[in-house]
Order: C-alpha cells, then structure tokens, then sequence
C-alpha cells in the first residue's frame, strides 16, 4: 500500500488525554455545540494572566521554527496600533496533514484559539489562511454556527511549498501573490493592511485555546505535539505524542518497527540513520544531535528502500516547488537535485560528493525564505547519515532506486484522514 493512496489513521499516544488536540471523535467534524459543552469559549483569565499561563508553560510555535509564542505575542502587542491575527493551515510540506486535519475536524478550536490570540494582542481582526476548500466550508460553517470575539475572514491560495512562510502569507492577504518578501520588516512589525501581525500555525493556536480552557494543564498541552508519521509502506498515521517518546516507539506505532533512519521534520530535518531512532522526541534533543521536528512530519526509511532515493524525492519536491525569485535558489536546488538525480541512476561523477558537501555548507540562509535551507540541508545529512550507501551509488547503479522514477515528490505526499461531514480530497 503505498502512502499516496492509504487512508490516514488518527490516534492518541497520550496517557491522559484531557485537553488534547484530538479530544474529539476523529471521525466527525466538532460542532459548536459540542465544542461549548467540552470547555470552549468559556472566559479565561484576564489577557496578562493567559500570556503569562502560555509563557510558562513555554508553549512552542508548532509551523516548522519552533518559536517561543509568548515572545511572538508580546512583539505584536508591543507593536503599536491595532494588531492583526492570522491562523496559518496552509501547509506546505508534502508529509504534513495535521493542520487541515484540525481545520476539518476541530475549527471551533482554531477560532476559539485566534479569539485568545487576539484578546493577549489587543487585535480587532483576523483571518484564516488555507488553500484546503474542504477546510474552507468547515471553517466557513464553524463561523456561521458560532461567532469568533473578532471578525474572522478565510482567505483562501493556491497550494505551493512557499505559501506558508510568514511573509507569503501576508502578501496573500494584502491582495499581492503568496511569495515570500524581503525582511525586515517582518511581519509582528508591519504585516497586514501595515499592522503589527501575528502569523500563528493553527495547531499553536489550538494549544492557546487549550490553556486557556485547561490552565492547570498548560505543560502537558505545550509539550504534546501533532505528528504526521508515514513510510513507504503502511497506512500514515496522525498522532498526538508527549515530548519524551523515543523515534523508535512512534515508527513501532505507525508500523516500521524496523526502520533503519527517517527523514525529519516535513523537509527540513533532514535525514538520520538508524541510531537516531534511540532519541526521544524532544525539540532540544533532537536540534543537539543535528535534525530538527520541523511541522512534525516523520517519514520513516523501511528496508527495501533507499535513502538516495528519498533524498532526491524531497530535492526534486523543492525545486519544482521554488519561487523562483531568488536566482541561488532556482541554481542551488537544480544542482542538487540533479546531482541527487546522477547518484540514484549511477551516472554521478567522482566529484559528486564533494559537490554536494560544498553546496550543503554554503548554500543556507542564501535565498529569501528556507526552501534553499531544506534542499541544502537535505543533501548535507545524506552525506552524513548514510555515506557507505553514498559511496556504493558511485560505483554501481542502484535497483532499489531505479524502481522509483523521478515523481516531484509525490511518493512523500500523505493524505488528509477523512472527517465524516467533509468530503476528503484524495489529491491532497
């Protein structure tokens, strides 16, 4: 079964699950009923009171940067004038399927997260960022049923891996395309209609909603995570996890028990061999030994499988994905996918790993947004990870690799679990 087309399971690893993302039945999509009657859009604690409960209960943005949210919050509130509030779901990453998940089955969590953003900001406005038509209707209806503390439009784009970055989103909805701009200024300092802006992932805003209706639980909340957990065989799997799980026990639940490696963190984290599998899952942990959880997209390396193989996919994926407005990027992600392309056919020269190790090292922080960081990076913990297998594919053309023809990056694609009242979309 391959990923493209299995259905995706959603599930709790959590042992108490009170005030979890997935408290609901994954089956259906949450009513506003439903929602009031398990705690939300009750009244909080004054807004000083919940920024200072998301603070310590050191609450991490869940996009792909990992970056402190009361920090984040405070820099739009401090910002001067009336601030904005936007819930980011456009995900980019191909292994990633969580935050239309929660958009289809849990918007009122979403909404009632955006109205707590907006009450710590001071915001009088906010949108819902997606490129999901069937998140769209559900979030659409959502607001229909119960009606944010704030107006709330949804702003729908067209799908690409740059979409999503913080400044593509505000482009988006000040009318221009979703394509990543010069910073600064960023975002919190001038973002929408040139206010102080807060650029949230949907699943950071959910947690939001979820302190503030379970106060005394904000550290399990700010350290439980959504994963989107796949391979090249097996049915994905969607999952909440605590920090602290070890790499090995999630590829055991999502059935690759014995995977020798994973890539990491959407297209970002790179690639790891088979003994970082003993790492816990801890977003410290994990940056100290070289890798990153990212959007928290694990693909898991089975055996029959190549990571030459995966790597080209996923270089292949960004360079058909970039913006094309930075001229290092459209030539660095060429190259290396290129390069990645002649090692999995067996016609890479001798100095192809050179190539690779010096694009690694100087091609990041290059390009107007991360996707020239991903591909870079991507080739750089290939070298590391694997570099028996590197060397072979020098040498010999590799069988494994040659049964996986070029695809964009469709192999690493996962698609969206069903929620009962909205119709899936087998193409995302």
């Amino acid at each position: 079964m391959t990923v493209a087309t299995a259905q995706t399971a959603v599930r709790s690893l959590l042992a108490h699950p009170a005030g979890s993302v997935l408290g609901t039945e994954p089956t259906g999509a949450e009513s506003a009923e439903t929602y009031v009657r398990s705690g939300g859009y009750g009244e909080s604690a004054s807004p000083g009171r919940l920024l200072e409960a998301i603070d310590s209960a050191g609450l991490r943005g869940r996009g792909g940067a990992g970056f402190p949210a009361a920090v984040k919050l405070r820099s739009v509130r401090d910002g001067g004038g009336v601030p904005v509030v936007v819930a980011n779901g456009e995900e980019g990453e191909p292994g990633s399927v969580k935050d239309r998940w929660l958009l289809r089955a849990r918007p009122h969590l979403v909404l009632d997260g955006i109205s707590r953003a907006a009450e710590i900001t001071g915001a009088a406005q906010g949108y819902v960022y997606l490129s999901d038509p069937y998140a769209a209707t559900r979030i659409r209806r959502a607001i229909g049923e119960h009606p944010p503390r704030i107006p709330v439009e949804v702003v729908e784009t067209a799908h690409t891996y740059v979409a999503g970055e913080e400044t593509s989103v505000v482009r988006r909805i000040n009318g221009g395309p979703a394509l990543p701009a010069a910073k600064p200024p960023r975002p919190h300092e001038r973002g929408v209609a040139g206010r102080p802006t807060l650029v949230a992932n949907v699943e950071t805003l959910a947690r939001m909603a979820l302190i503030a209706a379970h106060p005394d639980l904000g550290g399990p909340i700010a350290r439980t995570t959504l994963l989107t957990l796949s391979s090249r065989r097996d049915a994905p799997l969607l999952v909440e996890a605590p920090y602290g799980v070890p790499l090995h026990d999630l590829a055991g639940a999502q059935g690759s028990a014995d995977a020798y490696g994973a890539l990491m963190g959407g297209l970002f984290g790179g690639l790891v061999g088979r003994d970082a599998l003993a790492l816990r899952l801890d977003p410290g942990a994990l940056a100290g030994a070289g890798t990153s959880l990212g959007c928290g997209a694990i693909r898991f390396l089975a055996p029959g499988g190549c990571p030459v193989a995966v790597a080209h996919d996923a270089v292949d994926h960004l360079a058909a994905q970039s913006a094309r407005q930075c001229g290092v990027c459209v030539s660095g992600t060429a190259a290396i996918s290129e390069t990645l392309r002649q090692l999995a056919t067996g016609t890479a020269g001798p100095d192809a790993t050179d190539r690779l190790e010096r694009w690694a090292g100087a091609l990041p922080g290059r390009g107007a947004c991360g996707l020239l960081d991903a591909a870079a990076g991507t080739a750089g913990s290939l070298l590391r990870a694997f570099p028996d297998t590197v060397h072979d594919h020098l040498s010999a053309a590799c069988t494994v690799c040659a049964g996986c023809p070029t695809t964009g990056g469709h192999r690493l694609v996962v698609p969206v679990p069903d929620v009962a009242d909205i119709r899936p979309d087998p193409a995302r």
